[in-house]
């Protein structure tokens, strides 16, 4: 008798718990691209912002992860991850739902602005760290990079669709009320995850005095490897200038290239799909090339691109913009699912939170550094001069990746680390 062999049916078909993490996230994805048009868009052209203020607000969602995010870790490894998630979705539709509100009643201020991206961030630290703690729940070792990339690549496709959809609507509804658009997409997240049936216990460590010892644990953890130290500092230099330049675009093609919010909504769009394609790819060319060589060369690229944006001129010269940035969605989506990947097959399950938070609190950190720097630069040196700043920092990504302790690395799986280098459990 011939065999037949049948093709397994894809991760999403499959496994309904992964199903209900992907659409979560894939529509918190959606919303918040949404906002990220909206709300520079909201300060830039509704309230008639400063150049500062405009770059600033760009950080100001990730400064939780800078002043927050390691607690945050130590109490979603305490408690079950699932309520922790729908608790948070809870207080993020309320908040942004304040904005459109507060626009209908002409009492809408650059304030709030920075108050309700600081407390809707705040709410995404939860439910991220949460929903990233909950995947390796959902899938078998072995399926963490199909997982990931799946996620990856639907959530840069949401990306996309967000902030096109997002861009177009600023101009037909106006900025305040598309934010109308991120509050339903936080509802079915919320649907979403109230079906996800998962076995998981709350940790006996409630007391409050070792909360610092969990955040150093989670911390020295992070750093207790060389490939784990050498995927943070990559990650930092990255966020750090690329999140400058990303910063400024509001500024370069709003105000200085005269174009509408529309243009920018695509233009940002752009990187969402270069990142589904990576996403939707990355297993595949990993599996051919090895992870270690994607992640040390991912970096390149995504530099290239976001150097581009300086090419651009207006009406049709806004297409090195374009291409630029649908290349360095597709190394950056590459890079983020490899090393995230790594991190939670190496990582001990009760550790994930705070492994989770503390690598989000150096990288995603600089996020929000890199919003306040923008804001700075582009006062002392002008947008080009910031833009390149931005640029001569990010570079130091691949650098270091490439001439780093990992060079020469084909496959990262192979460094997992012994378990004895994980803390002990406590007792």
């Amino acid at each position: 008798m011939s065999r037949t062999s049948t093709k397994p049916r894809p991760l999403v078909l499959r496994n309904a718990n992964f199903r209900a993490l992907w659409v979560s996230s894939t529509a918190g994805i959606f919303g918040t691209s949404v906002a990220a048009v909206a709300l520079p868009l909201i300060a830039a052209v509704e309230l008639d912002a400063s150049d500062f203020a405009v770059a600033a607000l760009s950080g100001v969602g990730f400064l939780p992860w800078l002043l927050f995010g390691l607690p945050i870790g130590v109490l979603v490894d305490r408690y079950r991850r699932r309520p922790v998630v729908l608790t948070a979705l809870v207080m993020r539709i309320a908040v942004l739902m304040s904005l459109p509100v507060a626009f209908w009643l002409d009492r809408l201020t650059v304030a709030q602005l920075f108050v309700v991206s600081f407390l809707s961030g705040l709410a995404a630290v939860f439910s991220m760290l949460a929903e990233s703690a909950l995947v390796p729940r959902a899938v078998k070792r072995e399926e963490l990079i199909e997982g990931n990339g799946l996620m990856t690549g639907s959530a840069a496709s949401a990306d996309a669709v967000g902030r096109g959809l997002g861009g177009w609507l600023t101009g037909v509804w106006g900025a305040s009320n598309s934010l109308l658009l991120q509050v339903a997409a936080s509802a079915v997240s919320l649907a979403s995850v109230a079906t996800l049936k998962v076995q998981e216990s709350a940790s006996d460590h409630q007391g409050s005095v070792r909360i610092f010892r969990e955040m150093g644990e989670g911390l020295r953890y992070s750093f207790s490897t060389a490939p784990l130290r050498a995927i943070l500092l990559v990650g930092a230099l990255w966020n750090l200038g690329g999140a400058i330049v990303v910063s400024l675009m509001v500024i370069l093609v709003v105000r200085t290239l005269g174009e509408s919010g529309a243009m920018l909504g695509f233009l940002t769009a752009a990187t969402a799909l270069g990142g589904t394609l990576g996403g939707l790819t990355v297993k595949r060319v990993t599996q051919r090339l090895g992870s270690g060589t994607v992640w040390r060369f991912s970096m390149v690229p995504a530099v290239a691109g976001y150097a581009s944006l300086l090419l651009m001129t207006p009406g049709w010269g806004m297409a090195p913009g374009f291409v630029g940035l649908f290349l360095a969605g597709y190394a950056i989506s590459m890079n983020v699912v490899v090393s995230t990947s790594f991190r939670q097959r190496v990582c001990p399950p009760r550790m994930l939170g705070r492994l989770g938070s503390a690598s989000r609190m150096v990288t995603w950190g600089m996020l929000a550094v890199a919003g306040v720097f923008g804001g700075l630069l582009v006062d002392a040196l002008g947008i080009r001069g910031a833009m390149l700043t931005g640029l001569a920092v990010a570079v130091l990504a691949p650098a270091v990746a490439a001439f780093g302790p990992l060079r020469g690395i084909r496959h990262l799986e192979d460094l997992e680390p012994e378990r004895d280098l994980a803390p002990a459990e406590n007792p």
